[in-house]
């Protein structure tokens, strides 16, 4: 509340006005009042029963009300927009005048016990985790059997809400994941990657307007197992390279650190998303990008070599490993020599990649023969 009050007291006398009160904070105010309510409404309980030792310690009325009420709702509402909300921060924080407001203005609050605001913004979604405790010991305690079963089933159903918005926010911080590396990864026209490929001008912009490439990334599906640099082996020089592996296809792109990004866009002033690895937000915050150099590999198409050190020694590369496209006909149509940092970062790429194969390879199988199995014949034919 410090922090949100702060703010609406800065906006008010016209600083900040552009930073968005939502986004940051969500529906705290609501969140805070309906909890207040809850907290006092239940000491007043136990209060009156040690007051009065011959008095029932009646929960039910109040869980009623508040569970079955609005108070895991606030709570999800909240929960759902956390992972936008430090996403946001996360950009926001770059700026100074906003630095100015968190420290001078919040941080030095004694009542912030030195605590930022990432680490109290998290503070709800652990509140709502507690509750199903909190039901469990009144339930523990409770003698009247009606009273038990009552308390046991909206524990139950608390869990079950958690359980739900648990997948809900995972989805969403993969959404933001997602939309974080389409905003980075720069897929080239094919005359640019390739000289061999000769595109008169006139017909770029209709081969332009019929590539989806982009939008490979957009599926809410797709997971993202693995990502990291390496270093790539070209005939004459060695590339540093970002690879990332999907649940479906690994992706080789090369690392680009020029301010402009492809397109025209300054990178520097993309909100970098938490949930990617330290050293690809560190890498979008310098302005780098990713250029792809080569199409998706699928899975089903990769063929994965260990490098024996023998071989590769007069070349100066260690702990290297190969990666093998094959058409649909089981042609070679590209070979990647990448080399690791260490020997366990290559085995550990090596684990995944093959892990991420044999997961995909069953999958697919088991689509087909489900596909081959005929459904029973519907007796309304």
């Amino acid at each position: 509340k410090i922090f949100m009050n702060t703010l609406k007291y800065l906006q008010s006398n016209e600083f900040l006005l552009d930073v968005d009160l939502w986004r940051l904070f969500a529906n705290l105010e609501e969140l805070n009042k309906i909890s207040h309510s809850f907290l006092k409404t239940f000491f007043e309980t136990v209060k009156e029963h040690v007051s009065k030792s011959d008095s029932p310690m009646d929960f039910s009325s109040i869980l009623r009300t508040f569970f079955q009420g609005d108070l895991c709702q606030t709570h999800q509402i909240y929960c759902l927009n956390y992972t936008s909300a430090v996403f946001y921060l996360e950009n926001l924080r770059q700026r100074e005048d906003f630095g100015i407001y968190l420290k001078q203005w919040c941080e030095q609050n004694e009542q912030c016990k030195r605590l930022h605001l990432p680490e109290l913004l998290v503070a709800p979604l652990h509140r709502l985790t507690r509750y199903p405790l909190l039901l469990d010991n009144i339930w523990k305690r409770s003698a009247d059997g009606t009273e038990k079963g009552f308390i046991w089933s909206l524990k139950e159903k608390v869990e079950k809400s958690i359980w739900d918005l648990e997948g809900k926010v995972k989805w969403l911080d993969n959404f933001q994941k997602f939309r974080q590396l389409q905003e980075v990864i720069i897929w080239p026209q094919v005359w640019d990657r390739d000289k061999r490929f000769f595109v008169p001008e006139c017909l770029k912009q209709s081969i332009r307007e019929n590539n989806s490439s982009e939008n490979i990334l957009s599926s809410a599906n797709r997971l993202l197992l693995h990502e990291g640099r390496l270093t790539l082996a070209e005939s004459t020089r060695l590339l540093d390279a970002y690879l990332f592996l999907f649940d479906d296809f690994l992706l080789i792109t090369k690392i680009k650190r020029n301010k402009k990004k492809y397109g025209g866009s300054d990178t520097s002033l993309i909100p970098v998303c938490p949930s990617l690895t330290p050293e690809l937000q560190s890498f979008i915050r310098e302005g780098g990008f990713c250029t792809v150099l080569d199409q998706p590999i699928p899975l089903d198409r990769l063929i994965l070599k260990n490098v024996d050190p023998i071989h590769v020694t007069v070349f100066s590369l260690r702990n290297a490993f190969l990666i093998q496209h094959e058409n649909r006909y089981r042609q070679c149509i590209a070979v990647f020599l990448l080399q690791a940092q260490t020997e366990t970062a290559k085995k550990t790429w090596m684990s995944q990649i093959e892990t991420a194969i044999s997961n995909y390879t069953a999958h697919h199988e088991t689509k087909k023969s489900t596909a081959f199995c005929f459904p029973a014949e519907s007796s309304e034919i």
